[in-house]
């Protein structure tokens, strides 16, 4: 494996999560500092940065002393000493050839005799042959046609299979085979169940393969049929039932996605690995047309071995300019991160580790680009569970609640400036329940923003007074996902992004409200 590592930026969160599987696999790898060319460039200190990445991740004395060289990715040269000719990527390669080990062999392992078994490393779905995993073959040969089985990591039996096609990349092409031997990596069909770390195999084999266990979700968030008065207006996908098809189409392929349907058949729990992968998800279905309503995202708690409660942690790697480090360390602070590592890393930044609770990183990336003046740079990744580390105080004001439905008017919002910041225009559909503007006090009011103006017969010097309103807050699905509270839903369709209460007729809120009070 080649670890690559930029030269001015170090290592990375990413490149924390991938060595460490690499090491935990008994690998040796090849590091190499790309981007030479940098005018920023720390190839020495990045060289460090990475041995101490290495000796923290409990590598081995032969994983310590890797070989590494420097390259500039653009310009196609790889160089073992700084000073050398810059000429092409032939000691990247030679690298290779001499530091990476033959495959080992022993027992079954690497021999065409043996019963056929195979890694499922990767899982997509093919229109035309449905369920295809990819892998290297380790033993054996498989032929289509072929009778084969497969089980999990603990060696459980999952289904019996025939496989009805082989496929082989050659470049950019695939390659349709009769038949595939250990070494090769290929693309099987036939499965129905079997997704990745599962051991594809022939009957007679009842040890797995060993595989790296895949990590669990962090982040829950409920997907809901749209049930507001202008639900089908923009888009054709609505019920239940399609948005259970695509939902559970996208776990098949999406391993890292779990899906569970309510017993009402009306809602469905969707936990994935964090905000941006849920996000990802809902924007594609809105783009293919579906309607639905989402709830506030939240984080999947554990319990830990003595009950007490574990919350998911983040490691956040930030990058920002001097002057906004102060800002970006109080605002960490309060969403309850910890400082693990601070330094400058030159020309005018500085670097900042956080270890931080996932629950507290939600909606904060646009106000770290708001705080950073657009110049930050964060990255994450999941470290593991550890103790829940008490309430976060986020405050947020009330919210301005349509009490009407119809079409806003410049006259209605004009008035309601004052109460404060809007988030619809004039000449905007509205319905009772929706939410409208964030309130300038902590309560929520109920306002009419569709009011127009009385007419009468008599003439006025201002009754033709021009008004303007200010551009109302547009928020994007992150945003808005970041932004409701828990009674609150976040309406999605291909048109529009709206804001609206759960429960739309206000007498239930009210009584909802005093129970609770009670």
């Amino acid at each position: 494996v080649v670890l690559l590592v930029d030269a001015a930026e170090g290592p990375l969160p990413q490149t924390k999560f991938v060595l460490s599987k690499a090491l935990k696999l008994g690998l040796r790898p090849i590091v190499c500092i790309n981007k030479i060319d940098r005018s920023d460039a720390r190839p020495d200190e990045v060289l460090n940065e990475t041995f101490d990445l290495f000796d923290k991740l409990g590598a081995t004395d032969s994983q310590l002393d890797f070989p590494y060289l420097y390259a500039c990715g653009r310009d196609g040269w790889a160089v073992r000493d700084l000073n050398d000719e810059h000429k092409d990527l032939t000691p990247l390669f030679q690298l290779i050839v001499d530091h990476v080990p033959a495959p080992d062999c022993n027992g079954t392992r690497c021999q065409i005799d043996a019963p056929f078994s195979m890694l499922a490393t990767t899982l997509e779905a093919d229109p035309y042959v449905g369920r295809i995993l990819t892998g290297k073959i380790e033993s054996g040969t498989v032929r289509v046609g072929q009778a084969v089985k497969a089980i999990n990591m603990r060696g459980e039996f999952i289904e019996n299979a025939k496989i009805t096609k082989i496929i082989e990349h050659r470049g950019i092409e695939k390659v349709s085979l009769d038949s595939a031997s250990a070494g090769d990596i290929v693309v099987v069909a036939g499965f129905a169940r079997a997704t990745v770390a599962d051991t594809l195999c022939a009957p007679e084999v009842t040890t797995p393969i060993p595989a790296m266990p895949i990590d669990p979700p962090t982040l829950t968030m409920t997907f809901f049929v749209n049930t507001s008065p202008l639900a089908g207006k923009s888009g054709k996908k609505l019920t239940s039932r399609m948005i259970g098809e695509r939902l559970f189409k996208e776990a098949e392929t999406n391993i890292a996605l779990r899906v569970t349907q309510s017993e009402n058949n009306e809602a469905f729990e969707v936990s994935g690995r964090g905000e941006l992968q849920l996000g990802i998800l809902i924007e594609t279905m809105r783009r293919e047309g579906f309607e639905l309503s989402v709830s506030r995202p939240r984080v999947v708690m554990q319990d830990g071995p003595n009950g007490e409660k574990l919350e998911p942690i983040e490691e956040v790697v930030i990058d920002v300019d001097d002057e906004f480090s102060g800002v970006v360390i109080e605002k960490m602070t309060k969403r309850k991160a910890t400082i693990t590592e601070m330094k400058a890393s030159g020309n005018g930044k500085t670097r900042i580790v956080f270890s931080a609770p996932s629950r507290g990183l939600i909606g904060y990336l646009s106000e770290f680009r708001t705080d950073t003046r657009g110049t930050g740079v964060m990255n994450r990744v999941f470290s593991g569970y550890e103790p829940y580390r008490g309430p976060i105080l986020q405050y947020r004001p009330g919210v301005l609640v349509s009490m009407e439905s119809g079409v806003t008017t410049t006259y209605a919002l004009h008035n309601l400036e004052p109460r404060g910041v809007l988030f619809v225009g004039p000449q905007t559909e509205v319905y009772s329940g929706m939410i409208i503007g964030e309130h300038s006090k902590e309560n929520d009011l109920e306002v009419n923003p569709v009011r127009g103006k009385e007419l009468t017969n008599i003439r006025s010097v201002t009754s033709d007074e021009k008004l303007f309103l200010a551009p109302p807050r547009k928020m994007s699905l992150e945003e808005a996902l970041s932004y409701i509270q828990d009674d609150e839903l976040v309406e999605v369709t291909p048109a529009t992004i709206r804001l609206r209460k759960k429960e739309l007729d206000s007498n239930i809120r009210k009584k909802t409200r005093k129970n609770s009070e009670i």
